[in-house]
């Protein structure tokens, strides 16, 4: 099944793509819980191999409130990308309210030549968090 990506960010010549669905079925609606999956591409436009070193999310709920999320690599990886590769992961998110957001940044180390050790941040693109509407 091909994955359609439907958000997507730039930064330093890397690109990150976004494709998140809503899982009825992992989600406890009686209870206030909504869970979400998503789908992230990294795909190394630039001509530096990188190594993802951690991410940075800020999850927004339907009330406004705000949840920081830091961590190392990405589902227990710190993935090296070549100019040119790319790396898909699948991940969730709950939710106590039906709505909400996700967005956030990757920090990469540079990988080898001249900028070998440099960190550079890339930009997770903005996503909604929206369960479908539900009979009462």
């Amino acid at each position: 099944m091909k994955q359609l990506f439907q958000h997507s960010a730039t930064t330093h010549g890397v690109t990150v793509r976004v494709a998140v669905n809503f899982l009825p079925e992992q989600s406890r609606i009686e209870a206030g819980k909504w869970f979400w999956v998503y789908h992230i591409r990294i795909e190394n436009g630039s001509d530096q191999t990188l190594q993802l070193l951690s991410r940075h999310w800020r999850i927004t709920d339907g009330h406004g409130a705000v949840n920081l999320v830091d961590g190392e690599g990405v589902v227990g990886e710190t993935p090296v990308l070549a100019p040119g590769h790319s790396h898909d992961y699948v991940s969730g998110c709950p939710l106590a309210t039906a709505h909400g957001s996700m967005e956030g940044y990757y920090t990469f180390r540079i990988h080898a030549g001249a900028r070998e050790g440099d960190m550079i941040r890339v930009a997770i693109p903005h996503f909604a968090l929206a369960a479908p509407a539900t009979a009462g």
